[in-house]
């Protein structure tokens, strides 16, 4: 199916055409037949002689009315440009023309209709549009010239339509869905019922989705589908579509509202955008209504430079990077500009000379964006908010960027976050040489990394030692501060008498408690083998080359004697050399060195 949307002066016969293409009376309130003004959006759909459905959104002309016009003509991707024969080109003509340019419009169908009217007219009016319409996305559509009620070139106007359709680009199934709300009702025994245009992506059934909007932020399920009156169990853009929702009431939901795809989207209330057409920003109003879709919301200002501004929304929009948005002012010049989306999460601003700044780094982003730049902005962001932000993310990223997990991070913020890292740990170190090192916990909150998990990276970056949570560094000043000369002495009296450890009460008198000796232990000058008992490191290898003369296997009590020491040090002496497999037990009161 094909969606297209009329467009064109007040009483130029967009219904009319319409209603002779369809069968279908798209004025659907008593005012409007009654007026013979549309004043509202309509609807209707026909079959063209290759199979191929078109669904019309007709639109009011009327200026009064160019609020609902703009809510019909934004998701549509095709256009109908109707001027009448009779009347030529006219002020809502350009209107409508400056709409199409705005919105980025690519395609679609010239008609001039009531050519019964003026045939006399009927080239120099085409003429004019042609030229009304060069700077446009119709700018080369083919033209037909035709007489509703006569029916003139009516067979040739469906063919021109059948080429334009087999011509447009199909939209992909999996994109995520965005559905702007045209209409929303209820229905006695389904509830509440949405109607849109989906561009893209795929609807069905007991699908989950997430309602936004002016007084709505809920999540729905997709109870039920229908097409052109069909009930559907699923539904892919482009496509005119009908979704019953379960999850939300009928009384909070207006048109401009959007069913999305959860968590697939950016929300955003400040964008940075650049002008594509119409008037610039200079001289321009603070003041503006920004459309996209069928939302149409107010929107303050700041302008940086003639092509470049940055719209803080009075609420929250589901937008992209890339995408064209609409600016209406208040003045007599209904659509002001058409902009593309640079930025949906700009940095904030508060210093002197940032507007000039940002002028220029948006002036060099091209209109697709530019992922080294999100990134190296951020120095870290999440893939999935890239993907929201409507980035291409490769499956394979090169310098300067790296991929960690989740995330992509910029190579120059990792080099500076593993100095920073290196240089905490060495201060630490250097404030407290008995502790184990700079915990882990610690250092991801001092370098304020937006995920743990860089730490692992970092960590041997930096050539830190990690062990038990804690990280240390070997460029760090060795010594223990106000122990070492208590070490020292203690590592002097154990060369000489290496098995004769000093007792408790003497490490407390010379200063040395749990915390001291476990520091000189992680230096490798200490071996610990219970509370209060210390050796050097070299003390088991020493013990071994003793206890291998010994006649095997041997007690305690033996190994005592051999070692000149006294049970207090032999037995967790032993049982630390059971552990080394050094020793082994051959019964309860025997071992014998492993051979």
């Amino acid at each position: 199916m094909h969606v297209m949307a009329t467009a064109g002066h007040v009483d130029h016969g967009k219904s009319t055409l319409v209603r002779a293409l369809t069968g279908t009376e798209t004025d659907r309130w008593e005012e409007e037949r009654r007026r013979g003004l549309t004043i509202d959006l309509g609807f209707a759909s026909m079959t063209l002689p290759s199979g191929r459905v078109l669904s019309f959104v007709d639109v009011p002309g009327h200026e009064r009315f160019l609020g609902n016009m703009l809510s019909g003509l934004g998701p549509a991707p095709l256009v109908c440009f109707v001027v009448a024969a009779d009347q030529g080109w006219q002020a809502q003509s350009s209107d409508h023309r400056d709409a199409v340019a705005a919105l980025g419009t690519q395609g679609g169908v010239l008609v001039i209709t009531r050519a019964d009217r003026a045939p006399d007219r009927v080239a120099e009016v085409l003429q004019q549009a042609r030229s009304e319409l060069a700077g446009t996305g119709l700018a080369h559509a083919p033209a037909v010239v035709v007489s509703a009620v006569e029916g003139t070139g009516m067979v040739q106007l469906r063919e021109t339509l059948d080429a334009v359709l087999a011509d447009s680009p199909a939209p992909a199934a999996e994109d995520p869905v965005r559905l702007w709300v045209d209409r929303a009702f209820s229905l006695r025994g389904a509830g509440t019922v949405v109607t849109g245009t989906l561009a893209a992506g795929r609807l069905q059934r007991a699908q989950q989705l997430q309602l936004v909007g002016e007084h709505v932020s809920a999540a729905v399920t997709v109870r039920g589908l229908q097409s052109h009156h069909r009930d559907v169990e699923t539904l892919k853009g482009v496509n005119r579509v009908a979704v019953n929702l379960r999850g939300v009431q009928t009384e909070q939901l207006a048109r401009g509202d959007a069913l999305l795809t959860p968590e697939a989207w950016h929300l955003t209330r400040v964008i940075d955008v650049r002008h594509v057409s119409g008037e610039d920003f200079a001289d321009g109003p603070q003041s503006l209504t920004v459309h996209v879709g069928t939302a149409a919301v107010p929107a303050r200002c700041r302008r940086f430079d003639d092509a470049h501004a940055r719209l803080t929304l009075a609420r929250s929009l589901p937008l992209r990077i890339g995408e064209r948005l609409l600016l209406k002012g208040s003045s007599s010049r209904a659509v002001r500009a058409g902009v593309h989306v640079l930025d949906v999460d700009p940095p904030p601003m508060g210093r002197r000379g940032d507007g000039r700044r940002r002028a220029q780094t948006l002036a060099a982003l091209p209109v697709t964006g530019d992922l080294i730049h999100e990134v190296q902005r951020r120095g870290a962001v999440r893939e999935a908010a890239l993907r929201r932000m409507g980035l291409r993310v490769p499956a394979t990223v090169n310098a300067p960027l790296r991929r960690l997990g989740a995330w992509l991070v910029d190579a120059e913020q990792l080099r500076q976050w593993a100095e920073q890292l290196q240089n905490l740990t060495q201060q630490h170190q250097e404030r407290d040489p008995l502790s184990a090192g700079l915990s882990e916990g610690a250092a991801a909150d001092q370098l304020e990394l937006p995920d743990r998990g860089f730490l692992t990276v970092l960590i041997e970056e930096a050539g830190l030692d990690r062990e038990g949570g804690y990280l240390s560094s070997a460029q760090a000043p060795t010594g223990l501060g106000d122990a070492e000369e208590a070490v020292a002495h203690l590592e002097e009296a154990l060369t000489s008498q290496p098995f004769q450890a000093p007792e408790a009460d003497e490490l407390t008198a010379r200063g040395l408690g749990e915390r001291e000796l476990a520091a000189a232990e992680r230096q490798g000058r200490l071996l610990r083998l219970g509370e209060g008992l210390v050796l050097l490191p070299s003390s088991p290898a020493q013990a071994m080359r003793i206890l291998a003369q010994l006649e095997q296997p041997f007690t305690a009590s033996a190994a005592r004697k051999a070692l000149g020491t006294s049970r207090r040090v032999v037995i967790p002496l032993l049982e630390e050399l059971d552990s080394r497999g050094w020793t082994r037990r051959v019964d309860a009161s025997l071992r014998e060195v492993a051979r």
